[in-house]
């Protein structure tokens, strides 16, 4: 498995409370929360928290040039999965005839659609997997994989993807081996003074909106990988700062 840092872009902001809270939520999902608590009494946990609320940064959105960077020759569909509060959807919107987002959140779609809105070439529904339109030359995940049952989710994208169709996942893993929690460590590390760089200026409190849905990953990185192999022969998986991983993969084409 390849390993490669992302370089984060500027985000955002003010940000909602629920933006400058999701840092915190990935440490203690992550379990160093506790590990703090057990070793320096929740001294250092606290200092942690204390960063990354005064310059929080969007661990999602920071992978969206990741995606912009490898899109497909062809550019007829692009499908996102997952289309939370929309700002992928309009930032694939100038590249593709027509861009579709799904999401089973009503709030997260109302969102969307107010993102998008004046976009003539962006559609935005609650269809699941199955409802997906046939034939797209990307279908993006961003955070989401982890929140579905990964094996059958794999098999219904290759389906979807049209011959020489991407498949671009930004995605989470609970670590396992000594590589995961080094990782994991460096992006404990990092994680403030990467805010600090997107970010210098204290955050300043904005209208409240909608919380994105999260869930706590289950399917370790080497699980996804195997899982992978099968229904993606070839696909790259990379860790990343910022406790993320990506998944790339291109549908082969006929013949």
């Amino acid at each position: 498995m390849t390993v490669s840092l992302v370089s984060p872009r500027a985000a955002q902001w003010p940000y909602s409370s629920f933006e400058r809270d999701h840092g915190v939520w990935i440490l203690e999902s992550m379990g160093f929360r506790r590990i703090a608590q057990e070793c320096w009494g929740g001294r250092a946990s606290a200092a942690m928290h204390a960063l990354n609320a005064r310059h929080p940064w969007d661990h999602n959105a920071a992978f969206h040039p990741w995606i912009l960077t490898r899109l497909p020759q062809s550019r007829r569909l692009a499908v996102d999965v997952g289309c939370g509060r929309g700002d992928l959807l309009a930032a694939l919107a100038p590249f593709f005839e027509h861009v579709h987002g799904t999401d089973q959140d009503r709030a997260m779609r109302a969102v969307s659609h107010a993102r998008c809105a004046g976009l003539a070439n962006v559609s935005i529904d609650d269809a699941d997997l199955d409802g997906l339109p046939d034939g797209a030359d990307l279908i993006t995940m961003v955070a989401v994989l982890h929140h579905l049952d990964i094996e059958p989710a794999l098999a219904t994208i290759r389906e979807r993807l049209a011959p020489g169709g991407r498949f671009l996942c930004v995605g989470l893993a609970p670590p396992s081996s000594v590589a995961d929690h080094a990782w994991d460590v460096a992006s404990m590390l990092t994680n403030p003074l990467i805010g600090f760089v997107r970010h210098p200026w204290p955050a300043v409190e904005s209208a409240p909106q909608p919380p994105i849905p999260v869930a706590q990953p289950t399917v370790e990185l080497a699980e996804l990988g195997r899982l992978c192999d099968q229904a993606m022969p070839g696909a790259r998986i990379r860790r990343h700062l910022g406790f993320r991983h990506t998944v790339e993969w291109t549908a082969p084409h006929s013949g």
